[in-house]
């Protein structure tokens, strides 16, 4: 802009010179006029493009080249997590937040020079969380729903997933007809609610449908007796079964409610984030961080 101004007042100067000349002079000082009214539009052109070229810079990532988050005004990313999830997030037997994402995030927010720090939320509240400031990113696996492309943009998905269904092995329950008049639980504001209220020619046919802040929640009730079924992420299922002292007490449905896919959250207006993402995840897939990360985890390499 200032080299604008000052071809601006070149422009005025020389303009003001050509009108004190003499009549004989009047055709070069037109032309002359003319010459610096000329410099000055280019002048401005040029100043213009330079400024949506600086513009361009910071919203956007050079082909082939990672995104330093630094550059956007990013110095670390707060990731909004629930702590019961296994094996995407959760607390092990030393209180560390430890699992899937866990390992994936930080690994993207190398990538991306940045810090990574992870913040437990209220599942319920996840998306008013990040559209609040509160957290950067939802990465915990979080399944993409049309209802949450609502309020949020979705990175390219990276884990296939499906919401099934969990009995106890003596409960009598072998279908999803067999749900009818049962007590169907699952945790708050989840994709697993969503699936139900998806299908309501089976989940209308519950006794009840009670709601828990978490996954493990609605499983402790179904073992107490109280719940007889609990619907959640077969990724969840398959970890937490596997683990307990007695996984043959538990049985998983063959038929459920459906697939879906696991994907990052990012506000609505975070484009170059969410560009900046998707490349370091496909960076990740091509290279074979993210195959490591799943057969650490899950024993084989199920990333998509």
């Amino acid at each position: 802009m200032k080299k604008f101004t000052a071809l601006c007042l070149a422009g005025v100067m020389a303009f003001s010179l050509a009108a004190c000349g003499s009549d004989s002079g009047s055709g070069e000082s037109t032309q002359a006029q003319e010459t610096d009214t000329q410099a000055v539009t280019e002048a401005a052109q040029s100043e213009s493009a330079a400024q949506s070229t600086d513009a361009g810079a910071d919203t956007q990532a050079s082909d082939g080249e990672t995104v330093d988050l630094t550059d956007i005004g990013y110095d670390h990313l707060i990731i909004g997590v629930d702590d019961t999830f296994a094996p995407m997030g959760f607390l092990d037997e030393n209180n560390e937040l430890v699992g899937f994402d866990i390992d994936l995030a930080r690994a993207a927010g190398e990538r991306l020079g940045v810090e990574v720090e992870f913040q437990v939320i209220n599942w319920d509240m996840k998306e008013q969380e990040l559209n609040q400031g509160n957290v950067d990113l939802i990465w915990n696996g979080y399944t993409i729903t049309d209802e949450r492309r609502e309020q949020v943009n979705f990175t390219d998905p990276y884990l296939d997933n499906e919401q099934v269904v969990l009995t106890m092995a003596d409960s009598g329950i072998t279908s999803l007809e067999d749900l009818s008049g049962k007590v169907v639980a699952a945790q708050i504001n989840s994709s697993a609610v969503e699936a139900l209220d998806a299908h309501p020619e089976i989940s209308d046919t519950f006794a009840d449908r009670p709601v828990f802040d978490t996954n493990d929640m609605a499983i402790m009730d179904m073992e107490a007796g109280r719940s007889d079924a609990v619907v959640a992420d077969k990724v969840l299922l398959d970890y937490v079964i596997a683990r307990k002292d007695d996984p043959s007490q538990y049985m998983i449905l063959g038929e459920g409610f459906g697939s879906e896919e696991y994907a990052v959250g990012v506000r609505k207006d975070d484009t170059v984030l969410l560009a900046a993402l998707n490349q370091v995840l496909d960076e990740m897939k091509a290279d074979g961080t993210a195959a490591e990360i799943s057969e650490k985890w899950f024993g084989a390499d199920i990333v998509k």
